[in-house]
């Protein structure tokens, strides 16, 4: 039996740095055009970017204008792209982490089509 990750929300600038610097790894075009929507506790639709370590599940609060303010401002982007530089000194930073992969265009277009078709809410 697998054992479930346990689930962290929480908002960007509350995360560590170490974490901050994962994200961006994973999400190097920046962060907007993956953000999902659930119920929370109190049952309001939030939205979060989703992002997995070997450890946890995070669900990174987060709306679309914050995600896009958060990379506008954020030295390590240039015109919402991740710089090369910084992009290699973190993959050199975590080689040895899974942490979620950038999708391809064609991986990225199949779950863009699976989300249209699932209204249901992530819990």
């Amino acid at each position: 039996m697998e054992k479930t990750k346990p689930r962290i929300i929480k908002d960007y600038d509350k995360l560590d740095r170490d974490i901050q610097e994962q994200i961006k790894l994973a999400y190097p075009e920046g962060f907007s055009q993956y953000l999902i929507t659930f119920l929370n506790k109190d049952g309001k639709y939030v939205s979060a970017l989703p992002f997995e370590t070997d450890d946890y599940y995070f669900l990174v609060r987060m709306t679309e204008d914050e995600a896009d303010m958060i990379i506008s401002t954020d030295d390590d982007y240039e015109d919402g792209i991740l710089k090369e530089d910084v992009k290699e000194m973190f993959e050199g930073k975590y080689s040895d982490m899974e942490i979620l992969a950038e999708k391809g265009e064609e991986e990225e277009e199949e779950e863009n089509e699976e989300n249209e078709k699932d209204d249901d809410p992530i819990i």
